[in-house]
């Protein structure tokens, strides 16, 4: 397993993640039937991203479900400080 692009794949899983959470939070603000359709095509894109990964080496695979892991606990931390600081 090369560490490199198991850190590059660790990058693309976050972001992967920042936009799908930045485009639900958008979708949230809309008229409802705008909604369901945003939230129905973002699983079947999120479904896409998964099954090109898969079809990746194992350290493609292990990148990725580690960026999309620790990002949200470090996106939620980051607020959570930026909210302090404004303060």
């Amino acid at each position: 397993m090369d560490m490199l692009t198991v850190l590059a794949a660790a990058a693309f899983g976050s972001t992967v993640y920042l936009i799908a959470f930045s485009t639900v939070k958008w979708l949230d603000r809309k008229d409802p039937k705008i909604k369901v359709l945003g939230l129905i095509l973002i699983g079947l894109a999120l479904c896409a991203v998964v099954g090109m990964v898969a079809a990746g080496s194992t350290g493609v695979i292990v990148g990725f479900v580690v960026g999309g892991v620790l990002t949200p606990p470090v996106h939620r931390a980051l607020h959570g400080r930026m909210r302090v600081a404004r303060t």
